[in-house]
């Protein structure tokens, strides 16, 4: 299981590696280049599944059974 993913910022496109929380779902996260707080696309549990390269590690344990966080 991967407990760092890239968030790369649809605004301004600046990448960085985040450590993930391991036991849940991170719903804010702000650029640290633009200061756009991002939030997770419609049907995504959180910033990670949305704008990252690694998807949360709710995610990653739950493959295949739908829904995280729960």
């Amino acid at each position: 299981m991967q407990s760092t993913s890239q968030l790369t910022c649809p605004h301004c496109g600046h990448q960085k590696v985040e450590q993930m929380p391991m036991d849940s779902c991170q719903w804010f996260y702000e650029c640290g280049q633009c200061h756009a707080l991002l939030s997770p696309k419609p049907g995504d549990c959180c910033v990670f599944c949305s704008y990252g390269s690694s998807p949360c590690p709710s995610i990653q344990h739950e493959q295949g059974h739908g829904d995280c966080c729960q």
